[in-house]
């Protein structure tokens, strides 16, 4: 299993990624589990909303490079979370890479404590991030997304609060900040909620559904490319791919 067993808290259902052996890569089988776990939580009525999080110190690492998960896969997961009728919060203490942000940018409200990070390493890798955009773009900031799109930096949980990566960075214990919004989610009624999330995930839910198929060929193509063997070949190998002046 690449998921743990889900635990349920007062209405909040747990799913947690635990995969520790390849950082909670996006692999077939993860993709797979988490969206069967997802599709179970939204025809429990004893589920109000769902908690996304992590085992390690890696939230989720990005594409699995030795057993991907195929790209339209991959976007119907995304879309599942956005277009799920209860809010999907994300609990990260850990690293948060490439794919990892896709995922992270899918749910409603995210929190992360002061051990996460965060870092777009596409381009590093002869890739861009073609499919996870349809999640980040509408939420984030556009001038912080051109830069660590293109440079693949790494930046802490506050800069990813300011740029509306995520909703909160916690100064100290993350389950602490998240109280307080599962309190508000648990005091909402089903029906307010449903409503309420169809409002704001609105124009994301516009973006899957008008560049879906065109960043799912263009991730496909870049995969295939020649660089990006040079650049998942480097990653694999540990060193620096043959374009790094």
């Amino acid at each position: 299993m690449t998921l743990a067993a889900p635990t349920h808290e007062r209405g909040i259902t747990t799913l947690t990624l635990d995969s520790p052996a390849n950082r909670n890569a996006l692999s077939a089988r993860l993709v797979g589990e988490l969206s069967a776990a997802l599709a179970a939580c939204a025809a429990d009525d004893a589920v109000r909303a769902v908690v996304l999080t992590h085992t390690g110190n890696t939230f989720c690492a990005g594409a699995d490079l030795t057993a991907p998960a195929d790209p339209a896969a991959f976007v119907a997961l995304m879309r599942q979370i956005v277009a799920l009728p209860k809010p999907v919060v994300a609990r990260v203490t850990g690293h948060v890479r490439a794919g990892g942000l896709g995922l992270l940018g899918s749910c409603d409200i995210s929190a992360a404590g002061p051990g996460a990070s965060f870092a777009l390493t596409e381009s590093r890798l002869g890739l861009a991030p073609a499919v996870i955009s349809m999640p980040l773009l509408p939420r984030m900031d556009p001038r912080a997304a051109a830069r660590y799109y293109l440079t693949g930096e790494r930046f802490d949980a506050a800069e990813a609060a300011r740029i509306s990566l995520i909703t909160l960075a916690a100064d100290g214990d993350v389950d602490e900040a998240l109280a307080p919004v599962l309190d508000g989610l648990r005091r909402a009624s089903p029906q307010g909620l449903r409503a309420s999330k169809e409002l704001v995930a609105a124009s994301v839910l516009e973006s899957f559904d008008q560049h879906a198929d065109d960043v799912i060929a263009r991730s496909a193509a870049l995969f295939a490319s020649e660089e990006a063997r040079e650049g998942m070949t480097a990653f694999l190998e540990r060193r620096d791919p043959a374009w790094v002046w």
